[in-house]
């Protein structure tokens, strides 16, 4: 995994295997397969302090805005 200011990169490779017996038949399945996401940030984030954990096959990451992002006024029109 890899984390820039605007974009978090994530790749990987899937390992999968079944097997099965009846009738004094074995069978064996196996699925192989890398993957490569771009997740594109809607703020600017500092990089340098990203944290991750990987857990029962859930990814979060933790990810701090940069202070300008923080700091950041945004008008809301009242209708």
């Amino acid at each position: 995994m890899q984390v820039t200011e605007d974009a978090v990169y994530v790749s990987g490779e899937r390992k999968s295997e079944t097997k099965t017996e009846e009738k004094g038949v074995t069978r064996s399945e196996f699925h192989y397969g890398k993957f490569q996401r771009v997740i594109p940030l809607s703020t600017r984030i500092q990089n340098t302090n990203v944290t991750a954990d990987y857990k029962d096959g859930i990814l979060n990451l933790k990810l701090p805005k940069t202070e300008q992002e923080k700091n950041k006024v945004v008008k809301v029109n009242l209708e």
